[in-house]
């Protein structure tokens, strides 16, 4: 049933399910008598990047002199600024912004984000900044583990404070459509509240949050002797919750020496498929445990950090068409190898760049920084980098209509305060972001 805009649905043991009704219904904009489509928002005065181009020259499609023209939440038209409007007729309260010269591109799209969690890890990074590693700070109590007490003990006012400050960051940088994972409670009810936290978050701030239930991100204290149990847990229990629920996209596994084996990762990956969710996992982080190629063969939508990828994982996930996630802020951080982004284009795998945004080993909201990262580290041209930040990221995070601007698709925008594209990689650290539009509304502006 409809409410309040949205889209309500009542399952059969009482439970509901609010979603945005945009998401469903593709609402025809009415023309006037001469044929132009109505515009509420048009943003003019700038170079449009419109996300992907067929042009081997200019695949980012970068349009100047180019024009934006949204009605409620979808682009109208975008192209050649004379062209967008000569097409639309305003509507009485419309907002008309000059971008000034600026670059307009789509709302970024971060695929690997951990923004709801408690406490607080910046002793650990003290720690390895002695040289201690990720691996015996962990084995002494910390790391995952030390989050998950953290987080089981913060209420939901807490967390959902905590998160927003991190979207907010998010948004800064022109972030507009993020994943996001639980996975710092691993209870049944705790990862279950964690996916209701960000379902909210989803629905109250100016971003679209696509949830991810990690409930397979290490093993919980209570099972350290008890594996088959805890995957149990999450084969039987979350899963099937959260699925018949409506609380997650995806379900993701962490496949590492620390973490779950190939076969359990294999396990929980099939269940999820068979409840109807997207399969993600965190794979080949710190060796190559052949989890990449394992979870292509299942249809993975991504494969994430890869620092340690085979060959012949690249091809399964070419094959497949799953994404390769490369987070070079965790590399940074734990001094892994770079993620060898070079030899995954080569095999035909399409690439997104993500934060990991988490307490742990990539604590930070800037996708910009990633970026540069990516051109300076991992051998990215200036378009690669933004492609694996829009349309790459898109697919990543189970959004394909983000991350680009096209007639009918989301009016999600970012206005620039530069001129050329490669200034947001090459400021390293710094924000050209001037304006973000979320849904056709003004989000931020600086």
């Amino acid at each position: 049933m409809l409410e309040d805009g949205a889209l309500l649905l009542r399952l059969a043991d009482g439970s509901e399910h609010r979603s945005a009704l945009d998401r469903h219904l593709a609402v025809v904009p009415p023309r006037d008598d001469q044929g132009r489509l109505p515009a509420d928002l048009v943003v003019r005065g700038g170079t449009v990047m419109l996300g992907a181009s067929d042009e081997a020259e200019n695949p980012l499609g970068l349009v100047a002199h180019g024009a934006v023209a949204c009605w409620g939440p979808r682009v109208v038209a975008v192209g050649l600024e004379t062209e967008v409007l000569a097409g639309i007729h305003a509507t009485p309260d419309h907002v008309e912004l000059d971008a000034r010269g600026g670059l307009v591109t789509p709302g970024l799209v971060d695929p690997h984000t951990h923004v709801v969690f408690g406490g607080d890890r910046s002793g650990e990074f003290a720690l390895r900044a002695a040289g201690a590693s990720y691996q015996e700070i962990a084995a002494a109590g910390g790391g995952i583990q030390s989050t998950v007490l953290a987080t089981r003990s913060a209420d939901d006012s807490d967390l959902e404070a905590a998160a927003t400050q991190r979207i907010a960051g998010l948004l800064e940088r022109g972030v507009t459509t993020a994943e996001a994972k639980s996975g710092y409670d691993l209870t049944a009810d705790g990862e279950l509240r964690l996916l209701e936290v960000i379902g909210r978050l989803d629905r109250t701030l100016p971003i679209d949050l696509s949830p991810s239930l990690l409930g397979a991100h290490v093993l919980a204290p209570e099972y350290t002797d008890h594996r088959d149990g805890y995957v149990d847990l999450v084969c039987e229990t979350m899963i099937p919750t959260a699925a018949r629920l409506c609380l997650a996209d995806a379900v993701d596994v962490y496949c590492d020496p620390g973490a779950f084996t190939l076969d359990e990762s294999r396990r929980i990956l099939e269940t999820a498929r068979a409840h109807g969710l997207a399969r993600r996992i965190h794979a080949e982080q710190f060796e190559n445990m052949e989890s990449a190629g394992m979870a292509a063969l299942l249809g993975a939508v991504s494969a994430d950090h890869l620092e340690a990828v085979s060959k012949s994982s690249m091809k399964a996930m070419a094959k497949a068409g799953t994404v390769a996630v490369l987070l070079p802020g965790a590399a940074l951080t734990l001094d892994c190898p770079w993620p060898p982004a070079g030899a995954l284009l080569h095999a035909g795998v399409d690439l997104a760049l993500g934060t990991d945004l988490n307490p742990g080993t990539s604590m930070t909201e800037n996708l910009h920084l990633m970026m540069s990262l990516g051109c300076m580290k991992m051998g990215l041209t200036v378009d690669q980098a933004w492609a694996a930040v829009l349309t790459g990221a898109a697919r990543a995070a189970c959004r394909p209509r983000a991350g680009r601007l096209t007639a009918g698709g989301p009016a999600d925008l970012v206005v620039f305060d530069c001129a050329h594209h490669a200034a947001v990689p090459y400021h390293l650290g710094g924000n050209h972001v001037r304006t973000v539009i979320k849904a056709g509304r003004v989000a931020l502006e600086r």
